[in-house]
């Protein structure tokens, strides 16, 4: 496609004189791919479109929360609806227990559950939890894993952090994180010695059952039992960060599709619909720490508002549809067997490394396996920048990151499948053609 740019360049200009960078969440400055990001003008289904009139279609996805595709007519018309009734009552509302009905039926490890505004604040408060209920102050977190930006969590971070080649944040004092203990993922023997080292004195391992924010990367077999096993051993509670798996990868994310229950697990992304949203939940005798039962305390005033509430219990209804996660799972099974014939087709066959998982998939532009974020951070940024723009100019909209997921959602079909495939034969070519320059494709 021909690509226009003139009324992006101009809005992104606008905005730099009011917004940091340019911004409100660093990723999307294009820091990472360069050139100036596409404004976007309107999203609906499987395509967003920019000020100029370029059409795309879209893997961001709202960065996962758009399952159903952009402007569900469901989900619009359950907004309207909820807004018109108004937004803030500052009041327990019956939506609110719907809502965490049908996220408890899906999750048999939450039996009870508190709404919170975003996934960071729903991780954030899933720490504190776990600290007051054992009366323990040491965490352990894996490198690469994004648990938002909460100072004790912003240690060895990916995402954004990662993209921005930062492993944690200025301003971040060293006291915040003196109790956060780091270890590379999908390595129980380094788990194992951390409760060695500091046995009695762990609260909890937070970890993103899938990590999702240094590309997607798998967790090893038997890893996730491994972890539960050395919770249980040590009486540490097991957080999964389920932001982006839950209801994701399957109705009950990666704790259905690995067979792993977690003590705690932090929802966000699709339980909002596309709306300011994230939870954390639990066994009730867990929750009862938190207030107004317990003396735990956590707050939040525009948590579970009518308007979220009403996005999410439209979404999930959704989502329980006879073969919905079937359906999915075949698009992005093809989308991922088209990509790898196109890498291959490339002369980048064991060059280029696809991960997926359900409908999160990656290309690393590094060796496989990647399994880590060593691994994923040895990947080739150049040919991640030139394949992303090749793809942007051919009409294919990804996340401006080599350490973000492509999302796949219902809206996307056969057609758009095909086109992304299409795409991609030249990106990969184009990216190819740099890493042979460089000495990085042999």
């Amino acid at each position: 496609m021909s690509r226009r740019t003139g009324k992006s360049q101009a809005a992104f200009e606008r905005a730099q004189a009011v917004l940091v960078g340019g911004v409100n969440s660093p990723v999307r400055a294009f820091a990472a791919v360069g050139g100036q990001p596409a404004v976007i003008a309107e999203a609906r289904g499987a395509y967003v479109t920019d000020l100029d009139g370029n059409r795309y279609i879209d893997y961001v996805g709202g960065y996962g929360p758009a399952i159903l595709g952009h402007a569900h007519p469901a989900v619009v018309q359950a907004i309207t609806e909820a807004v018109g009734r108004g937004t803030c009552p500052g009041a327990p509302t019956e939506a609110e227990t719907h809502l965490a009905e049908l996220i408890c039926a899906a999750f048999p490890s939450v039996t009870k559950l508190r709404m919170t505004s975003s996934g960071t604040e729903a991780v954030m408060s899933a720490v504190r939890l776990a600290r007051g209920a054992t009366g323990r102050r040491r965490i352990v977190k894996c490198i690469g894993c994004y648990h938002g930006h909460a100072d004790a969590l912003l240690v060895s971070a990916g995402s954004g952090a990662a993209a921005l080649a930062a492993a944690s944040s200025a301003g971040v004092p060293p006291a915040a994180v003196a109790d956060t203990l780091v270890v590379p993922y999908n390595d129980l023997g380094a788990m194992e010695r951390a409760f060695d080292q500091f046995a009695g004195e762990i609260a909890a391992v937070l970890v993103e059952p899938v990590a999702a924010n240094m590309g997607v990367v798998p967790p090893a077999a038997g890893y996730l039992a491994g972890l539960r096993g050395l919770c249980d051993r040590h009486g540490a509670l097991l957080i999964f960060d389920e932001v982006i798996t839950g209801f994701r990868i399957a109705r009950g994310g990666a704790q259905e599709l690995y067979g792993v229950r977690a003590d705690i697990t932090a929802f966000g992304k699709i339980i909002g619909g596309g709306l300011p949203a994230g939870a954390f939940g639990a066994s009730g005798e867990i929750m009862a720490h938190l207030a107004p039962e317990g003396p735990v305390y956590q707050a939040g005033t525009l948590s579970g508002n009518p308007a979220v509430t009403a996005a999410g219990l439209a979404t999930l209804k959704a989502l329980q549809a006879d073969g919905f996660y079937h359906r999915l799972e075949q698009t992005s099974g093809d989308l991922e067997r088209g990509l790898r014939q196109a890498a291959a087709a490339a002369g980048l066959e064991g060059q280029v490394c696809l991960n997926r998982v359900g409908s999160l998939l990656c290309c690393f532009f590094a060796p496989p396996p990647v399994v880590d974020f060593a691994t994923a951070s040895a990947g080739d940024a150049g040919a991640f920048a030139a394949y992303f723009q090749a793809m942007l100019e051919a009409g294919i909209f990804l996340a401006p990151s080599p350490f973000e997921a492509m999302f796949v959602s219902a809206a996307h079909a056969r057609a758009e499948v095909q086109r992304t495939v299409e795409a991609a034969a030249g990106a990969f070519q184009r990216a190819g053609r740099l890493m042979e320059s460089s000495g990085r494709c042999r």
